[in-house]
């Protein structure tokens, strides 16, 4: 008997059907990747099944039982949990306050913090992340908030978890860490509904596999043996050929020079290295080893304590973002809903942010120069949308684009993405690497921090590896592979 069972399970939204009679049983101790593009219907069906929203029509069962969530704490209750991609936490409250939000601990009438701290810790260190549990979560790393939306989710003691893209912001040594829990609980017999869009992860650890497409479940296989260009087809319903774009060689022209960099806080010292015109630069290393505050620090959002940065052999100013803006360096952020785009604004409003200078006269931005300048980059980048549509009505690949977008009008000389495919599904993936290649191939010199190692090497000409702040390496593209990157990142 499984444990959960959903049949003809229907959903729309005005008059657009977004599930399709979904049938889908999950069994004790069994881990089932959901599979789709952005928009197939994965969220929806994990809202239905953990009490966020209910179905127009279907039916479910839990253990055998009529299964119909009031509620998320409902679900809950009954022995359901939710990762959820999109952090959901309290910024300026504590690790363990996070982890224990509703269901704080009591003891002699008063919240027993010594045990909620301990038992945070437990969790958090179990998943690679070495932090007191008593520090506010705001600060924390985009990567590090994820660990404890997972340290969340596995002190509910659920019989089922739902992990929505649970990888999304962590390395290969942090997502390790996770699966090696993940085995330990599937042989306590609990379930999973695992959502990724990493395919490479879905071998690894799923035991079955099932595949949406535009809200239809179109595909079953019950092993994770498949290979990925099965997946992919199943997925978006035609072949891809490639994920990665052919890229050129770059000129022998250094376009920015780091030396001696070291940030005033704390998190890299004494970075040195040169990106070309035309290069795509790959920074990799695991969570904490200073990534994204080398990246911030060029871009100068950042401050350092000292080394220097010289753009085509003139000295950039450190600290000043707008200096470097205004020179040419530009940074698509690693949190694309908190600090790249404006969710409530129209796409032609975030377009013009960061543009003013070049679209207003006299001071004043007129609403027809602002359509018309989104509008040719939203044709450029092939964002699917209309200059006046609100950027939340986007898929995640379509927020990036436009975020990619806004500096692209700017035409830099050097361009930074952090994380620039966290939460993308793999065709909108395909569209993103198209325009990074794009990129380099008009000559800018491109930074790229990823997570993804694959990502990583299958973009970079050059790959520099960090660990616990420090440059461990620099490789070229031929030199460059899965291990010998790892065996610098843990070193």
């Amino acid at each position: 008997m499984a444990r959960l069972s959903l049949r003809g399970i229907t959903k729309s939204y005005g008059a657009v059907t977004v599930l399709h009679g979904i049938d889908l049983d999950v069994r004790d101790g069994e881990l089932v990747a959901l599979l789709g593009e952005n928009g197939a219907g994965k969220s929806t069906l994990s809202s239905i099944v953990s009490g966020l929203t209910p179905p127009d029509s279907g039916t479910m069962s839990w253990e055998g039982a009529p299964y119909a969530p009031a509620s998320p704490g409902d679900a809950i209750r009954h022995g359901l949990g939710l990762i959820h991609q999109e952090m959901r936490l309290l910024p300026d409250l504590s690790i363990a306050e996070n982890v224990f939000v509703g269901r704080l601990p009591m003891r002699n009438g008063a919240i027993d913090r010594a045990f909620m701290n301990r038992r945070a810790g437990e969790h958090l260190r179990a998943l690679g992340l070495d932090v007191s549990p008593s520090r506010p979560v705001r600060g924390l790393s985009v990567a590090a908030q994820q660990q404890v939306e997972i340290a969340k989710a596995l002190t509910l003691g659920a019989r089922l978890l739902i992990l929505d893209e649970p990888t999304a912001a962590l390395g290969l040594a942090e997502t390790q860490q996770l699966f090696a829990q993940i085995r330990r609980l599937k042989a306590e017999g609990v379930s999973f509904i695992y959502v990724s869009h990493r395919l490479e992860e879905i071998a690894q650890i799923a035991d079955r596999v099932v595949v949406l497409r535009d809200g239809h479940l179109v595909a079953t296989h019950d092993t994770a043996q498949v290979p990925v260009s099965t997946l992919l087809r199943d997925m978006v319903g035609r072949a891809i050929d490639r994920i990665f774009p052919e890229m050129r060689p770059p000129s022998d022209r250094a376009v920015i020079r780091i030396e001696g960099l070291t940030s005033a806080a704390g998190a890299f010292r004494d970075i040195g290295f040169s990106v070309r015109a035309g290069e795509v630069f790959g920074i990799a290393g695991i969570v904490g080893a200073g990534r994204t505050e080398l990246v911030r620090a060029i871009a100068g959002a950042d401050p350092v304590a000292s080394g220097t940065i010289t753009l085509d052999g003139d000295a950039l100013r450190l600290g000043r973002p707008d200096e470097a803006i205004r020179r040419g360096i530009v940074l698509v952020p690693e949190d694309r809903k908190g600090q790249g785009v404006v969710l409530d604004h129209s796409i032609a409003d975030n377009l013009a942010l960061g543009n003013a200078d070049r679209l207003s006269r006299r001071g004043w931005l007129l609403p027809e120069t602002v359509t018309a300048f989104a509008s040719g980059l939203v044709q450029r980048l092939g964002v699917k949308g209309r200059p006046e549509q609100s950027a939340r009505s986007l898929s995640g690949g379509n927020q990036q684009k436009v975020v990619i977008a806004r500096w692209v009008a700017r035409n830099p000389r050097v361009f930074i993405l952090d994380e620039p495919t966290r939460g993308i599904d793999m065709g909108a993936r395909a569209a993103i690497y198209d325009v990074i290649a794009a990129l380099a191939a008009d000559g800018m010199a491109v930074i790229v921090v990823s997570s993804d190692l694959e990502e990583v090497l299958g973009l970079a000409h050059t790959v520099m590896v960090l660990a616990r702040g420090r440059q461990m390496g620099v490789l070229p593209r031929d030199a460059a592979s899965n291990v010998r990157v790892m065996e610098l990142a843990t070193a």
